[in-house]
């Protein structure tokens, strides 16, 4: 596959994380009377995750997230040099999607943007139960280092064919399911930016939290996961 193919793969798949996980939680919050909850969020996010693995895995392998492309550099899975190109789709993908989320949900009367937001990730006084900054920095490095440990095994070349989409897509609805009352989950720096430069504001003042937190936790997984013999086969599979 080419640059070209690849990086837009990864702009369609990183578009569909963000506007069908935020957009849920957009949904559920916005209008309770159709709301579907932590779990269906948390379910949310990791069905896109499942979905774009099988349909842009092999062509991309499915990243959606630049902590996850970094993290794979670092457990030599992936080529250093088309990491910018990478991020780039990544991020462009989530703030396209976080606009026509925008778009979708402002067509409701009841729809407020400075109320309702677009499921922007935060801390503190943006933290969705009140989390300190320290709490949200620690569970975001916590969670992106298990998210790629479950992405380096299941994609590793002596993993069981098949089953990295669903391990990934599994290990992500826990993650959720664990973090957003935290900071609203991040795990993905893309994802957070995308909802951040529509919001604004204290999304926007805490996005730096989103990208250095789970960056140290995905370099400290491909770190870890090559101490302990992981296999350095090109991934083929997927993930978040």
């Amino acid at each position: 596959m080419t640059v070209l193919q690849k990086s837009l793969a990864e702009f369609l798949g990183t578009f569909w994380l963000v506007f069908g996980g935020c957009g849920s939680a957009v949904i559920s919050a916005a209008f309770p009377e159709v709301g579907i909850g932590l779990l269906g969020v948390s379910l949310a996010f990791g069905l896109t995750v499942v979905t774009m693995a099988y349909a842009i895995g092999h062509i991309s392998g499915c990243h959606l997230n630049p902590a996850v492309t970094i993290g794979l550099w670092m457990g030599g899975r992936f080529p250093a040099q088309e990491i910018p190109v990478y991020i780039i789709a990544q991020v462009a993908g989530a703030t396209i999607a976080a606009a026509a989320l925008y778009l979708v949900a402002s067509g409701n009367a009841d729809y407020s943007l400075a109320v309702n937001g677009l499921a922007s990730n935060g801390v503190s006084e943006h933290s969705p139960g009140g989390f300190a900054i320290g709490s949200g920095i620690a569970i975001e490095i916590l969670l992106t280092f298990f998210f790629l440990m479950i992405i380096l095994g299941a994609t590793d070349g002596r993993a069981p064919e098949g089953f990295a989409p669903l391990a990934i897509g599994l290990g992500l609805t826990l993650i959720h399911l664990i973090s957003i009352p935290v900071t609203n989950t991040s795990v993905n720096p893309a994802r957070s930016t995308g909802p951040a430069l529509i919001e604004g504001g204290i999304a926007l003042t805490q996005l730096w939290i989103f990208w250095l937190a789970p960056i140290v936790g995905a370099i400290l997984a491909g770190i870890v996961y090559k101490i302990m013999g992981g296999s350095g086969q090109e991934i083929v599979g997927t993930e978040n």
